[in-house]
């Protein structure tokens, strides 16, 4: 009878696992990582909290307990999601090394965007559940008392992290046309954060201003996942959530591999 093959065998199973093992090699910047993550969730939460308190308790269907849920929550994300638009690939692509990765028996893609949510996924355990755990002892935050939420929550949230780091990897994908990435890096960095709902819900935002958010795959990364985790929606909305967030991951992994198949070709062209 033929066995199946061991997942550890799977090369792309090991870049998942050198991922979240090679971020482990860095307790320090965890630690410091999750101060930050305190430190800035609690000015953040005095601020949404004055915010929803001075709209009579309710602002934009959030209360301030939700609102809590949605600042901590997004805390907790922060490591595991990558907003600053920064990669390994960039690099490699600017000092002609990705040309040996073309010659690995691997898809380059899927080797650095695996990579990349193994890193994000450690960094749930030290610095993310941490951060979560201080919103709940220092707020009042809303959690829902349903255990098939958390299921949702948990597979939106690994679709979001997923969604940023194939995000990450198409922009970086530009550096096969351009001398130098950092400015492309720069406006990714202000402008994911801003329609992830980094900074507030989205829901806030006026409705022009909404609708440009959600036309883009940002708020998969962040809003999508805290509102299903939280409860702000179930049901079919959390399963609209979920679908939103699949469509976007497909839109992004199909753009991050015609982008590499096209650079591929120039760099051959470039290589001779």
């Amino acid at each position: 009878m033929r066995q199946l093959p061991s997942p550890s065998r799977n090369p792309y199973w090991r870049f998942l696992v050198a991922g979240f093992r090679g971020q482990s090699a860095y307790p320090l910047a965890t630690l410091a990582g999750l101060v930050a993550n305190a430190t800035f969730g609690l000015l953040k939460g005095g601020i949404m909290g004055a915010a929803v308190e001075s709209s009579g308790g309710e602002l934009a269907g959030y209360s301030a307990a939700t609102m809590a849920a949605f600042v901590w929550l997004g805390q907790g994300m922060l490591g595991s999601v990558n907003f600053w638009g920064g990669s390994d690939l960039q690099t490699r692509i600017k000092s002609g090394d990705v040309a040996v990765d073309f010659l690995r028996p691997v898809s380059v893609q899927a080797a650095n965007v695996l990579t990349d949510v193994g890193k994000g996924l450690f960094a749930l355990l030290p610095r993310g559940l941490p951060s979560v755990v201080i919103g709940v002892l220092v707020s009042s935050m809303a959690l829902p008392p349903d255990a098939a939420a958390y299921g949702l929550g948990l597979l939106s949230l690994l679709i979001g992290i997923t969604v940023s780091h194939a995000t990450v990897y198409a922009v970086a994908t530009s550096g096969f046309w351009l001398v130098e990435t950092r400015g492309i890096s720069v406006l990714y960095m202000a402008v994911s954060g801003f329609f992830a709902g980094l900074f507030t819900p989205i829901y806030l935002f006026p409705d022009w201003l909404l609708t440009l958010a959600l036309l883009t795959p940002f708020p998969s990364m962040m809003q999508f996942p805290i509102d299903v985790i939280s409860g702000q929606v179930t049901g079919a909305g959390a399963a609209q959530h979920l679908g939103v967030q699949l469509v976007w991951l497909a839109v992004v992994l199909a753009v991050g591999h015609l982008t590499t198949r096209a650079g591929r070709r120039r760099l051959e062209v470039q290589g001779g």
